[in-house]
């Protein structure tokens, strides 16, 4: 069964570039973001997981745990490391799992046999501290991913977990939101004394609230 929106996200014992980690004590109170690779000495991959650890001090700031995992195993996952950080001019610092059983991927649902039954798509699972599955993406083998939009995404996840409210297009920190329908004029009132303009009487905008965790 294909793991959904709100799931809890299934725990795991895997080996990892760091270590050997259970993953739910491995992420403790934190968010977490974990993505599958296809392959390990893939091009794309290496520029992800080069964009990645250079965006690392971006989700240590927003309580997020990063780790990545490859069907290939874990002497693989080492001879890659030192590649990605000569080519991408960064090195891996964040765990990598080595999953040549698939027992991960399976789990998640990361193998898409349409698309290939031998590796991953490109996956990613944005998980809450309460270990539920808040967002999931899949793109295929071909296309990098876009971390600076997930990290966006995750401020308006944290954001939202925290405030009745909802992020338009394109939004980013700091910009304004959405006071959500189910809540009255009068409890918006007491949530929101900046208060807020209504183009409609269900678009209801107000400045984001300051604090977002």
């Amino acid at each position: 069964m294909m793991l959904q929106l709100g799931d809890p996200a299934p725990d795991f014992e895997a080996e990892t570039t760091a270590g050997p980690i259970r993953f739910h004590a491995w992420l403790g109170d934190a968010w977490g973001v974990l993505f599958s690779h296809p392959r390990d000495f893939t091009p794309v991959c290496a520029t992800e997981l080069g964009a990645v650890a250079r965006l690392k001090g971006e989700f240590t700031v927003r309580n997020v745990r990063v780790i990545g995992l490859s069907l290939d195993s874990l002497a693989a996952h080492e001879a890659w490391a030192r590649d990605i950080a000569e080519t991408q001019g960064t090195a891996l610092n964040f765990p990598l799992i080595a999953d040549p059983e698939r027992a991960v991927a399976t789990l998640y649902g990361m193998i898409h046999p349409n698309a290939d039954d031998t590796a991953t798509v490109r996956a990613v699972f944005v998980i809450d501290p309460g270990k539920r599955i808040q967002l999931i993406l899949s793109y295929p083998e071909t296309t990098g991913r876009n971390f600076h939009e997930i990290l966006r995404a995750v401020d308006a996840l944290q954001l939202t977990a925290c405030h009745r409210v909802g992020t338009p297009a394109n939004w980013r920190h700091g910009e304004d939101v959405i006071i959500l329908p189910a809540l009255s004029d009068e409890e918006a009132a007491v949530r929101f004394p900046a208060g807020w303009r209504a183009p409609r009487p269900y678009l209801r905008i107000t400045p984001q609230p300051r604090d977002r965790h």
